[in-house]
């Protein structure tokens, strides 16, 4: 066994990803605080080819080298945009047609193995704060929650490691990988 090489693993360009198929999934970061998170999601999106991510609220948005540092360069590769405020995005993907699912711990939450996305709508994931989770009042707009099952002391994942928990078995539910 070895690792493969850079060109063995046979990456596009830029260019020509901007110009791919996507997966018919954005990512809503609802103040998103940390840089670090906020460039590890845009990779984990980037990995997944996704349609596009939605920057709200304080997060911060490229460019900035402390996004840049854990992006590594995804930023440049990435569909985002900016809202000042959440529940606008949050409103508009709905009237888009996207089912919008909170990923948050809440009283009527469904747990990941039981979440199942609706065939042939676009989903949109909202991730939220990482100490005040998705704000009450954009967790109202949501369709549904959907809760990773935890067993340990902790009450919760790292944003960005939630963000790539969910999107993976959404994507598998969805038949894209």
């Amino acid at each position: 066994m070895r690792k493969l090489t850079m060109a063995e693993l046979n990456r596009v360009a830029v260019a020509d990803f901007k110009s791919t198929p996507k997966s018919p999934v954005v990512l809503v970061l609802d103040n998103v605080r940390s840089m670090h998170n906020v460039g590890a999601i845009f990779r984990t999106a980037d990995a997944f080819a996704l349609e596009r991510i939605w920057l709200c609220g304080i997060t911060p948005r490229p460019p900035h080298r402390e996004i840049t540092k854990t992006a590594l360069g995804s930023e440049e590769s990435m569909a985002w945009e900016y809202a000042p405020e959440t529940m606008a995005a949050v409103a508009g993907l709905k009237e888009a047609g996207y089912q919008v699912v909170a990923v948050e711990q809440t009283t009527g939450s469904v747990t990941l193995p039981n979440f199942q996305p609706e065939p042939g709508r676009p989903l949109a994931l909202v991730l939220g704060n990482e100490v005040f989770g998705v704000d009450d009042a954009v967790l109202a707009l949501c369709d549904l929650a959907v809760e990773i099952p935890q067993f340990g002391t902790k009450h919760s994942l790292n944003v960005g490691v939630a963000a790539g928990v969910v999107l993976w078995d959404a994507l598998v539910k969805l038949g894209v990988v």
